[in-house]
């Protein structure tokens, strides 16, 4: 899961989500769903800001996409906060084409 901040328009989500998922098919990995859930309010300010727009993408992989996902949200001022979890009994993930 990613919160990206409020401000950005959909084309800029739209080039955020693209280059996320590139990280993880460039380094073998297979992006499953991705559902946005929108604009939704913080439950505490972060950055300043009390709204964030969150991404939640279900992808499998190996610890070298773990790696560069971390690097990348967070050194991405856009990204207000992110947070990846795995899951020890994941369903199949299928390639949305």
């Amino acid at each position: 899961m990613y919160i990206l901040v409020p401000t950005l328009d959909e084309s800029a989500i739209k080039e955020k989500k693209s280059r996320f998922d590139e990280i993880v098919t460039s380094r073998g990995g297979t992006v499953g769903t991705v559902n946005e859930w929108g604009k939704r309010k913080l439950a505490y300010p972060i950055k300043k800001f009390q709204e964030g727009y969150y991404i939640v993408s279900k992808f499998t992989g190996n610890n070298d996409i773990l790696d560069e996902l971390n690097r990348v949200f967070r050194f991405d001022d856009q990204v207000i906060r992110h947070m990846i979890v795995i899951d020890d009994n994941p369903e199949p993930v299928k390639a949305e084409e």
